[in-house]
């Protein structure tokens, strides 16, 4: 068998219509995983993963985090890449001077998730990833994190539709060379340093724990920022609602993720494999 570690999205790919595992994934998911490592890879925090993995019954495996930018094993880090503090503070300045900071901007550094207040946008992060902030203002952070000299692994930018538009053009245009920025959702930006991808987070994984190429690796995704894996794994599979962009550069297309698209292919590609 040519496949020896399996990647997986976790939003709008891995999870269900009601953001949550469905029994059929995870029966393969533990079909699979004790001979093949099946590892979460996603725009989330640690701890917004760690609930799954509990599900899934694989909290001895690795997670690849915000994107790349944070690659954990068992709670050791075996890769970090922070985006520094002279760059959030440029966004930060921005949204108070031209938005009256009222686009809302959470930071994100290892487990800890700071929101400038308990709103709707954070309210809602939480009910869909199952992890509560911290309350401090962005300059709080920005103030305690030059006194620890540390950055973030990654901002989470939310707002209304058209604020969000011209914060998205406002970043491409001034900071593209630097920073990877995502538009998750019409009122959503993922922003993580240029350097990072999830695809950088597989190698690292590959170079440091597992001895498998990347022609040996399957991934599942649906959105922009799992392009760069899909295209460079061996096995790059889209879900049925992923980005058209996505389905063009897969090896594999499988169901919606409301239909349990990454068991029901798990189930076939492996089925008298395993």
């Amino acid at each position: 068998m040519d496949c020896k570690i399996i990647f997986s999205d976790v939003d709008g790919t891995l999870l269900n219509g009601e953001r949550t595992l469905s029994e059929m994934t995870i029966s393969e998911v533990k079909r699979v995983k004790d001979k093949i490592p099946f590892v979460l890879v996603s725009s989330r925090m640690p701890k917004q993963m760690s609930y799954l993995q509990k599900m899934l019954d694989t909290l001895d495996l690795p997670v690849i985090a915000y994107n790349g930018a944070l690659v954990l094993d068992e709670g050791n880090v075996l890769h970090s890449t922070e985006i520094n503090l002279e760059l959030i503070e440029k966004i930060v300045s921005y949204n108070e001077q031209k938005f009256n900071n009222k686009i809302h901007i959470s930071l994100y550094h290892n487990d800890l998730w700071y929101a400038p207040e308990y709103d709707f946008w954070a309210m809602r992060e939480e009910n869909n990833t199952k992890a509560k902030p911290e309350i401090l203002s962005n300059r709080e952070v920005l103030s305690e994190w030059k006194k620890q000299n540390i950055g973030a692994h990654k901002l989470m930018l939310m707002g209304d539709q058209a604020l969000i538009e011209q914060m998205f053009s406002h970043l491409n245009e001034n900071f593209s060379e630097k920073l990877h920025i995502y538009r998750a959702k019409d009122t959503y930006i993922e922003v993580a340093d240029v350097k990072v991808s999830k695809l950088t987070g597989i190698n690292v994984l590959l170079n440091q724990k597992y001895n498998y190429s990347l022609k040996e690796t399957m991934a599942f995704g649906d959105n922009y920022n799992d392009m760069e894996m899909i295209q460079g794994v061996g096995y790059g599979i889209a879900v049925a609602n992923a980005r058209e962009e996505v389905k063009k550069i897969a090896y594999g297309l499988t169901f919606h993720h409301k239909e349990d698209g990454v068991a029901k292919y798990l189930f076939s590609f492996f089925k008298g494999i395993l």
